[in-house]
């Protein structure tokens, strides 16, 4: 029996879930690993609870050593595991310690998120989501179901329903959110939509962002039919919970090719390169000159499977005026694509350099601003036109973060306000791109109506943008 979205908000018997899963093959089995018990909250601190702890995890495993972690929830041992072995500067592991803290303050082990928040979940306040794309909404939507602030790391979702189901419920229960698009409390991306507000490089008709990614082993998965190893999958490794890795996705016996990173190859678990660089990359842009969503988008690719992500591909979104702000086209290259240089730029290229090598450029009239992966440095370009406006900047009026975005997202639940990549943003931002992504897997033009959440006249494209769901792995 499946779900669909619409219903996933219903109850399920989370003590019936219980019954069905022995609870051993919840708790995370780890040598070494002490198992504690959570306790309350002290000296302000908040209670934390970690959904995916090697890999991308080992960020806010170190980033929350002074709040509380009581939960850390990992299906893979291996991942975590190979974390703690290596070296940052040969004689220390950051990762490691973090860990060895949280578990002596009595952090507890878990394979699945469900017993962790059956066991755990009154006494959470946060969860931090850093699991493969398609495991983002069951996980978020069991979190705000159960009252529990989100912090989820981008894309915020793999589907454009869940995105917008995402930023409603948590709205509706007013919980403090935030996607992982770290650039978002940078000081560049401030001044890019101060800048561009005010007017400096005047109206804003084009902007191109780009990527290298897929790169490395990732590139050899795009464009490909079935995982490398095809019809002769080799034996689960010992200390992976496989069918807890699968989830919600249709079950596929285990491959290498599909971890620890590929995945986002994959379109059943991944959202390609665009899905992983472009809420970094295309941020600013996005957010300075409100974009919302777009009318049309359109794909170019090289082949295209229905399995995997094209290795190469250009995207192009259709943006409608907004007040003042005239429509923008807005392009995105990925698998070595770059845009043509403005003529105005003359002789400057912006990828001749590894800074270059991810990265916007939003043209305006006779100028432009570049930004780079997470606009840690933007640039008004050509240069002599910077030297010309500098002195007519507009002053600092968004308010700046204190600390990493992770300790925004943290000070925003204690101060008890939004956060800078709050949901009523990343999620409207996560929708583009997704759009994206279909008309990447399709590779044809598409008409979009915003209001109602759906294709003009496109059928296929339609199904696209949501998924059904097993019973039992979204809780309430």
């Amino acid at each position: 029996m499946k779900e669909s979205l619409l219903n996933s908000l219903n109850d399920i018997n989370r003590r019936d879930f219980l019954k069905r899963s022995a609870l051993a093959s919840g708790i995370m089995a780890m040598p070494g690993f002490a198992i504690g018990q959570a306790g309350k909250s002290a000296n302000g601190k908040l209670n934390i609870a970690l959904v995916g702890v090697g890999g991308k995890g080992r960020g806010p495993t170190v980033g929350c050593l002074n709040e509380n972690v009581v939960a850390l929830c990992d299906v893979d041992e291996n991942s975590v595991a190979k974390g703690r072995a290596s070296k940052n500067d040969g004689t220390s592991n950051p990762f490691d310690e973090a860990l060895k803290t949280h578990v002596k303050r009595g952090a507890k082990w878990y394979k699945d998120y469900r017993v962790m928040f059956e066991e755990m979940g009154d006494k959470i306040d946060a969860v931090i989501i850093s699991i493969p794309d398609f495991m983002h909404y069951p996980v978020a939507m069991s979190a705000i179901n159960l009252g529990i602030n989100v912090y989820c790391e981008k894309p915020m979702t793999h589907t454009v329903a869940e995105a917008r189901a995402l930023t409603v419920a948590a709205k509706k229960r007013g919980l403090v959110t935030q996607m992982g698009n770290q650039g978002h409390s940078n000081e560049g991306t401030r001044l890019v939509r101060e800048w561009i507000q005010a007017g400096v490089i005047g109206d804003v008709k084009e902007v191109h962002s780009w990527t290298n990614r897929p790169i490395g082993t990732w590139t050899d998965i795009h464009g490909t039919s079935k995982p490398k190893h095809g019809n002769k999958p080799p034996a689960v490794p010992k200390g992976l919970a496989w069918e807890l890795w699968q989830g919600i996705s249709e079950k596929r016996a285990y491959d290498p090719s599909y971890l620890p990173f590929s995945w986002r190859g994959f379109t059943d678990y991944g959202c390609g390169a665009l899905g992983d660089m472009a809420c970094h990359i295309m941020d600013s842009a996005f957010w300075a000159l409100d974009l919302g969503s777009p009318v049309e988008v359109s794909g170019s690719t090289t082949k295209r499977t229905g399995y995997t992500f094209p290795k190469c591909n250009t995207v192009t979104f259709k943006f409608p005026a907004r007040g003042k702000m005239p429509p923008v086209t807005y392009k995105w290259y990925d698998g070595g694509m770059y845009p043509a240089i403005p003529k105005f730029l003359k002789d400057y290229n912006p990828f001749d350099s590894k800074e270059g090598m991810n990265g916007s450029l939003i043209v305006g009239e006779g100028m432009a601003i570049q930004t780079t992966t997470y606009s840690e440095s933007v640039k008004i370009l050509p240069r002599e036109k910077f030297m010309e406006v500098r002195k007519n900047l507009p002053p600092k009026s968004i308010p700046r973060v204190k600390g990493e975005h992770l300790d925004e997202f943290l000070n925003a639940i204690k101060e008890n306000r939004k956060a800078s990549s709050d949901f009523s943003y990343a999620g409207p931002f996560t929708e583009s791109i997704l759009l994206g992504s279909i008309a990447e897997q399709t590779g044809r033009t598409m008409r979009f109506n915003g209001k109602q959440g759906k294709f003009v006249g496109d059928a296929e494209a339609n199904k696209m943008l949501k998924k059904q769901y097993p019973d039992g792995w979204i809780l309430s």
